[in-house]
């Protein structure tokens, strides 16, 4: 078993770190070619529908853009594509590791839907294909011609969502999965949508037809969509280390402003690189959501307020195992001043990432992270502030590795 903890922590570890990798590289040559688009000079003659002269490591780049496509396509074309598809499928490893194999520590919450594994999982699996099929289906009906409507309408969508989420899964794996809901719309858009229409053009255009024009503008509207949910989704990732965002009652209401603040940050930078003003309203208001938002945190963690009344069935052998009533009392005694419903060290008003130690019940559910944050590793306590004693971690390595 303890070879088991240690190989899927690096595993996550892994995969968490190709899916940052991989987002830097999609969010990145994003965020330029809306800038680029939006920053062209259209106002020199010629054939193309703008043009921009760029500086950047020491050389000059003269880029132009034409609305549909060149006369004379060139043997060799960039795509750019795999940085969408290399970060879904690696945040859906990541979901995978985290969270399905680990659904009755992180995802499954009894006190709000007790679910079997299997149930929660399909949900999980399910909820995703149901958000490509509802935004594109949006997309394809009158709305897509409605720009502003469009998006009202995905923003309804992904606060119902949020809601939903909350219902039946903890609030940690609730934000993550409306992270992820997102970002499978917004990979999706660049396989299902983005690429073919692009290839749609480049094949017209090699038979020597006339590309139609509406491939482009409707490649160019999903991907202004997925400019304006990037940040939200990023936010979301982040948020299981923030159990301040998660842990509230209001977390589905915190997701949804979250998505709201993505919107202002967005109109002003495009608005910048538009060069069409500079919306200082949008900083008040962006300040003004964020505000908001802490104010809805300040509420306490619902895990502070259910005590379950006895342990899952799969936790019992844990506690009823050997050594653990001694590392119960070292855990106790070293840690749990912190992780507890009402932490009385340190700066925490609620326990730091939401993980309680305060119980039978908590200590046995967060064994690994115990045994690899405290036991293999001198991670925990941070600084070791409350002088954990090398026997003592020697007795939750031995203690963790005989279950």
């Amino acid at each position: 078993m303890y070879e088991y903890a240690v190989i899927w922590e690096w595993l996550s570890f892994a995969a968490r770190w190709l899916h940052v990798i991989t987002a830097i590289a999609w969010i990145g040559s994003s965020f330029y070619f809306i800038a680029l688009d939006l920053g062209l000079n259209r106002t020199i003659p010629g054939p193309a529908d703008g043009e921009e002269w760029q500086v950047h490591g020491g050389g000059f780049y003269h880029i132009q853009k034409y609305l549909v496509a060149p006369e004379n396509l060139p043997e060799h074309l960039t795509w750019f594509k795999w940085e969408s598809y290399a970060t879904w499928l690696s945040g859906f490893a990541l979901l995978a590791i985290v969270y399905w194999a680990g659904a009755e520590f992180y995802m499954i919450d009894p006190e709000k839907a007790d679910l079997a594994i299997w149930q929660a999982i399909l949900i999980s699996a399910a909820s995703l294909a149901l958000g490509w099929a509802v935004y594109d289906g949006l997309c394809k009906s009158p709305l897509g011609d409605r720009p502003t409507l469009m998006m009202l309408a995905l923003f309804a969508v992904i606060v119902a969502m949020s809601w939903g989420y909350n219902q039946v899964f903890t609030g940690r794996a609730a934000l993550l999965h409306l992270g992820a809901f997102t970002a499978t719309i917004m990979s999706a858009n660049v396989f299902m949508i983005i690429i073919p229409n692009q290839k749609i053009v480049v094949a017209d255009l090699k038979a020597g037809r006339v590309p139609d024009a509406k491939y482009g503008k409707i490649a160019k509207l999903r991907s202004t969509h997925n400019n304006y949910l990037t940040l939200p989704v990023i936010f979301l990732m982040l948020s299981n280390h923030y159990p301040l965002a998660f842990g509230t009652e209001h977390a589905w209401l915190i997701a949804a402003l979250v998505f709201l603040m993505g919107v202002t940050i967005r109109h002003y930078f495009n608005s910048l690189h538009a060069r069409s003003g500079n919306p200082h309203w949008t900083w008040g208001a962006t300040a003004a959501i964020f505000v908001g938002i802490m104010w809805l945190s300040s509420e306490p963690p619902l895990s502070a307020a259910a005590e379950a009344a006895e342990a899952p069935a799969y936790l019992e052998p844990v506690i009823a195992s050997e050594g653990f009533e001694e590392v119960r009392d070292i855990v106790l005694g070293r840690c749990s001043m912190c992780h507890a419903a009402e932490p009385f060290y340190g700066p925490f008003r609620w326990a730091p990432k939401g993980v309680r130690l305060d119980t039978d019940i908590e200590i046995a559910r967060h064994a690994r992270e115990i045994y690899l944050q405290s036991g293999l590793s001198h991670a925990m306590p941070p600084g070791n502030v409350s002088w954990m004693e090398e026997a003592e971690r020697e007795k939750i390595v031995a203690w963790f590795r005989s279950l």
